[in-house]
């Protein structure tokens, strides 16, 4: 097996703090979804979203690859265990509604389509600076 095949799936140093714990399993949760949205497009329309036409699907699939490609990223960030890399989710975390919610409100994009992200990645993001707060109150 190559070297860094070995690297990558080689075990932490040191067992997962909280936070590093929250944000990998956000990875898998972010990874098994941008996987079904690849293979399935339609499942966007099991939350309201409109039918897809023309080539809507192969762009749900697109966004399905982005979404895995931040879970995997997520997964191993949160192997790495670092407390910046979890509170760097939080802020991104955050901003996602900034940039979302201006395009539902001006008719841009379906609003079933993008408005569970808006509402659900805050929330996560919220859950990363709490775990943290809490695991650095406990360390003073």
């Amino acid at each position: 097996m190559p070297q860094w095949i070995q690297v990558l799936l080689s075990t932490p140093d040191r067992p997962l703090s909280p936070l590093g714990r929250y944000t990998q399993w956000n990875g898998f949760l972010y990874l098994a979804l941008g996987f079904v949205i690849y293979a399935w497009p339609g499942v966007m329309g099991l939350v309201g979203a409109a039918p897809l036409v023309g080539q809507e699907p192969a762009l749900y699939r697109l966004i399905g690859f982005a979404i895995a490609i931040i879970g995997w990223l997520y997964v191993f960030g949160g192997r790495a265990n670092r407390e910046s890399f979890g509170l760097a989710t939080f802020v991104d975390r955050i901003l996602v509604p900034l940039f979302i919610v201006p395009l539902v409100v001006a008719g841009q994009v379906d609003p079933m389509l993008v408005l569970p992200v808006a509402i659900l990645d805050p929330i996560l993001g919220i859950g990363a600076f709490v775990i943290w707060k809490r695991q650095s109150s406990q360390a003073a």
